[in-house]
């Protein structure tokens, strides 16, 4: 990947709230991905198009959905290799943040101490938020 692109994912890693920031930078996706696009002798072009096919869907611009059709399309593999390649993307880079960022919310939340006439509040207005505004 080039410095120019890797640049560019950064700024886009930015936007995105600390917990899935966090959790993106905690393993080396780009390698990873790499290293899966080896394995299926992928060219180095290929390869560029499946590293951005999943970033693309770790930022959730598209959903994972079609990801296996997007990678049918701009790597030009046929829907089995493609499955292959996404279920192996899926257990090596998705699952791995998507349970850092699921492990962030759970830390985050069981940290804050929520006042229990908070609680009460919130029940006995129906579940109204606007009681969280002081």
């Amino acid at each position: 990947m080039t410095e120019n692109l890797k640049q560019q994912l950064n700024k886009e890693i930015i936007k995105l709230p600390k917990e899935k920031q966090d959790a993106i930078n905690s393993i080396d996706w780009v390698g990873e991905v790499e290293k899966i696009g080896k394995k299926f002798i992928l060219t180095d072009e290929s390869i560029l198009d499946l590293q951005m096919e999943t970033f693309v869907v770790l930022l959730g611009y598209i959903d994972f959905d079609l990801y296996v059709l997007n990678i049918e399309n701009e790597i030009g593999l046929n829907k089995e290799s493609s499955q292959i390649i996404a279920d192996e993307i899926l257990v090596k880079v998705f699952t791995p943040i998507a349970e850092k960022i699921e492990s962030s919310i759970k830390n985050s939340i069981n940290s804050k101490n929520i006042p229990w006439d908070q609680t009460i509040d919130f029940i006995l207005l129906g579940g109204d938020y606007s009681v969280f505004v002081k």
